[in-house]
């Protein structure tokens, strides 16, 4: 029961385990919430899916699965009404309402007319006063026998009408999760919160917070007299420096951009920025507003210590003669190829990533960016939630390296 619906999921990645089926299953089979598709879908909803990540695509593959379960049943309609219809017909309908049934031909005509109807309709309707859908005054659909109590209610369990704003379509077809899916780009709420992969909690300065195992192990022992232990609280020591690329192709990226050093000046406490253009060369400069006041990339080297974890973000699009060659740079003469820093950066930092606002799907038709991402041992990363939170984790651990 269902196990295409569970196999559905698993084929598009979605970590569903099959624990989690069992539970669905035994969910059912009790009974716990309605019977109706869009209880089905909050009760699947609550069951399998564990991150807040995955619910966009649970919601297009669960509206790909009604689809098809919808498509399934229309084509396996009887030429006569079932039992089940007429049976329950008689059980809710009134005799006024039997009499305009019958005014129209009755149930048999009724019913072959929305077999034909099914079977010239091939797409999704809403309003009109023809075809199946929702929100019309035909006399078939969501809502239909609202307007025409001579047809069939397509969604009898509803006991309102329906707006056609909250019914069980609309709900997965809006894609309220599309913001929290792992592949669209950042807001700034995100941004912070896969910043937060990064935290490197440690214990310094006054003891300001209770110790409640301390305290407890203190108690025990001293035989149940009262004796309070105090800790220093945790924070996040890490200290970060970043490096922003301005100007030129970079320019359509400066809404983003903006965003991520917002989230990473509220999430970090030890924050340092710089900036540069294109590629790293002898000088960078902390105003972009300033240009002219130009910090020396050595005293960067040398007042940054290697506990540092460094961030490159840019787009790596620019001729590669900017990497490699000495006077390859387009706005000064450079006595040393970029590619020289960038190694010396490597170098002293074992602890960088590079984090890209382009799509990743494109790198491949840019021989800089090629450059950089071997450069950097393929720890370039897409500013996407999935991108930035491996990011994150290669700064904790070199070893992991961009997973497309």
């Amino acid at each position: 029961m269902f196990l295409d619906f569970f196999l559905l999921l698993r084929q598009h990645a979605l970590p569903v385990t099959l624990p989690e089926y069992l539970t669905l299953l035994s969910a059912l089979r009790s009974n716990v919430g309605s019977t109706t598709i869009e209880g089905f879908y909050y009760l699947s909803k609550t069951t399998l899916i564990k991150h807040e990540q995955h619910l966009d695509l649970f919601d297009r593959l669960f509206g790909e699965y009604v689809t098809g379960k919808q498509s399934e049943q229309v084509t396996s309609l009887p030429e006569v009404p079932p039992d089940w219809l007429t049976n329950t017909l008689e059980n809710r309908l009134t005799r006024e309402e039997w009499e305009a049934i019958e005014a129209e031909g009755g149930l048999d005509a009724l019913w072959q007319q929305f077999r034909e109807l099914l079977d010239e309709q091939d797409e999704r309707h809403e309003g009109g006063n023809r075809w199946i859908g929702t929100g019309g005054s035909s006399s078939f659909g969501n809502s239909g026998i609202i307007s025409s109590p001579e047809g069939f209610n397509l969604n009898p369990g509803d006991k309102e009408p329906s707006t056609g704003s909250r019914r069980a379509t609309k709900i997965w077809e809006d894609r309220a999760y599309k913001n929290l899916d792992d592949n669209v780009e950042l807001n700034t709420r995100n941004l912070k919160m896969a910043l937060r992969r990064l935290r490197i909690l440690t214990r310094e300065g006054a003891n300001d917070e209770l110790d409640i195992n301390g305290t407890i192990d203190s108690i025990s022992r001293n035989a149940g007299l009262l004796d309070i232990r105090l800790q220093p609280s945790r924070r996040n020591q890490v200290k970060v420096l970043m490096l922003f690329d301005v100007g030129g192709s970079m320019d359509e990226h400066i809404d983003l951009c903006s965003q991520l050093f917002s989230a990473a000046r509220y999430q970090f406490k030890h924050l340092e920025f710089l900036y540069f253009h294109n590629c790293i060369y002898e000088t960078l400069w902390k105003d972009n507003q300033r240009r002219r006041d130009r910090v020396p990339t050595w005293e960067v080297l040398h007042k940054y210590t290697k506990d540092y974890k460094v961030i490159f973000v840019g787009d790596a699009a620019m001729s590669p003669y900017e990497i490699t060659s000495v006077k390859g740079s387009i706005e000064h003469y450079n006595e040393e190829a970029g590619l020289v820093w960038l190694d010396r950066f490597k170098t002293q930092y074992p602890h960088l990533v590079w984090l890209n606002p382009s799509i990743a799907d494109y790198w491949k038709y840019t021989q800089s960016t090629k450059l950089i991402r071997a450069w950097s041992g393929n720890r370039m990363f897409p500013l996407t939630l999935n991108g930035l939170e491996q990011a994150m984790k290669s700064l904790k651990n070199p070893k992991v390296v961009y997973k497309s």
